[in-house]
């Protein structure tokens, strides 16, 4: 990152008040979450956040200038980045190009209209659902707005509550949630129409004339039991070979731990394997009784070559093995339900070109060498690779990888939604493949024979953890 972002950054910084930090800090909770923004006390370190996650790039500014306009800064716009509201409302109305989601804009443009008498009203009338401790007289209506989404009493989906509260003293807010809730029921209607499915033939003797007649489903894993399954973490930090240590893997490890723990997975983590226990412990899973579970999820944090994994030992194990061990004659009990791998490694030693340099965390960053894997002629799995073939990918000693750790921020965001596997995957690889690490870029890769959609399930009274924590 040059000087002179640094010090446009700073200059920006300096601008900004306190009010506007809350508001940019809830605008972006889509990308950062709570939990992330709650050590965050001054915009320096909010835009310090925001390139972490490769919002804010050299020369890829189009987030902070959204953000911005959003708060309605037209003179830092105008000062600091050389932009303006017309422009800003012709770059927004371009397919795609808006990063804060309709949703964050609907509640912060409802805060931004209330009046404090309107602020006071609504905590009077949420007192049966949020503690009077969160209702203060000094709290903000974004405050107020963030406690009803922890509660419950707002997400995406649901504005009903908010609705029925400016019902009865703000008809003209109320107003605006119906065309929210209008839009979004037509773009799941569009969603529906063009979702690639499977086709599903009726029998003989069904349809016109007894012949066959196609119809759409989307078929879904069940996902009922509680736990849905094991999450075994094998995590390799301290190699036999000092040089070989992978700093900021614990990190990974952790935040691993919490997300799927979350997820209402039976989730366990052994440290520093050996090849063959490494092999012994996997395989040790594929013999245990799955019946009364719903999925199987192993993370293996290491380094390795190709097609091999590294024990601390400095002897490999191979990946295809690991694998094998969960096919539906080894481990009958898991037939037809979805088996997750992630690796965390590197499937080579080149680092994959950038059309941009960026020396995000530069200092910090280390490589782990891998294995390309390849999945079995078997149905029902996916395997989650940090790159594609032949090329590294990175670790933070500091945070953890940024696979890694992007996938539980992606975990935490999206499965509240109900978004599947595969588009919460979809989105890990958006994000990570936009960054520029130590020069180079990485892209993720997922491999995959599930044959149905994999949507989690978050009971209601977790749903909103992820605020929590």
């Amino acid at each position: 990152m040059s000087t002179n972002i640094h010090k446009l950054l700073f200059g920006i910084s300096e601008a900004l008040a306190k009010d506007d930090l809350a508001a940019l800090k809830f605008l972006s909770l889509e990308h950062i979450p709570l939990r992330k923004q709650e050590a965050i006390q001054e915009p320096k370190a909010f835009f310090q956040a925001l390139q972490e996650k490769g919002l804010i790039d050299v020369g890829n500014l189009a987030f902070l200038k959204e953000l911005l306009y959003r708060i309605s800064r037209m003179d830092i716009l105008a000062y600091h980045l050389d932009s303006s509201r017309e422009e800003m409302e012709r770059e927004l109305q371009i397919p795609g190009r808006a990063k804060v989601s309709t949703y964050r804009q609907l509640l912060y443009g409802i805060a931004e209209d209330l009046t404090p008498e309107d602020v006071n009203s609504v905590k009077f009338l949420l007192q049966k659902k949020i503690p009077k401790s969160k209702l203060q007289d000094n709290a903000s209506m974004l405050t107020v707005l963030l406690e009803m989404e922890r509660n419950g009493v707002i997400k995406e989906d649901d504005v009903t509550m908010l609705k029925d509260i400016l019902r009865g003293f703000r008809a003209d807010l109320k107003k605006k949630i119906d065309i929210y809730e209008e839009k979004t029921k037509e773009n799941v209607s569009e969603e529906k129409l063009c979702y690639p499915t499977c086709m599903s033939v009726n029998p003989a003797g069904e349809g016109a004339e007894g012949g066959t007649q196609a119809r759409l489903l989307v078929e879904l894993y069940k996902m009922e039991n509680n736990p849905h399954g094991y999450c075994v973490i094998l995590n390799n930090y301290i190699f036999k070979n000092p040089y070989e240590t992978r700093e900021g893997t614990v990190k990974d490890g952790e935040a691993l731990k919490r997300v799927f723990k979350w997820l209402q997975f039976e989730t366990v983590e052994y440290m520093d394997l050996e090849a063959n226990q490494m092999y012994a412990k996997v395989k040790e899973y594929s013999k245990k009784d799955h019946s009364n579970m719903d999925c199987f999820v192993c993370v293996i944090l290491s380094h390795g070559e190709k097609d091999k994994i590294k024990g601390i030992d400095q002897e490999f194990i191979n990946i295809k093995d690991l694998l094998s061990c969960f096919s539906g004659s080894n481990c009958p009990s898991l037939a037809g339900k979805p088996k997750l791998f992630f690796i965390q490694a590197c499937q080579g030693s080149v680092g994959h070109p950038a059309v941009t340099v960026k020396e995000d965390f530069s200092a910090y960053l280390e490589t782990d060498a891998i294995p390309l894997t390849s999945i079995p002629d078997q149905a029902d799995i996916l395997v989650g690779m940090a790159t594609v073939e032949d090329f590294e990918c990175y670790r933070c000693i500091k945070s953890g990888s940024v696979y890694i750790q992007c996938l539980c921020d992606k975990m935490e965001l999206l499965c509240p939604l109900r978004k599947d596997l595969i588009t919460i995957l979809t989105e890990v690889n958006k994000e990570v493949g936009r960054r520029v690490l130590n020069g180079w870029k990485q892209m993720p890769k997922i491999s995959s024979t599930l044959r149905k959609q994999l949507i989690f399930q978050i009971p209601q009274s977790q749903s909103t953890e992820t605020y929590k924590k």
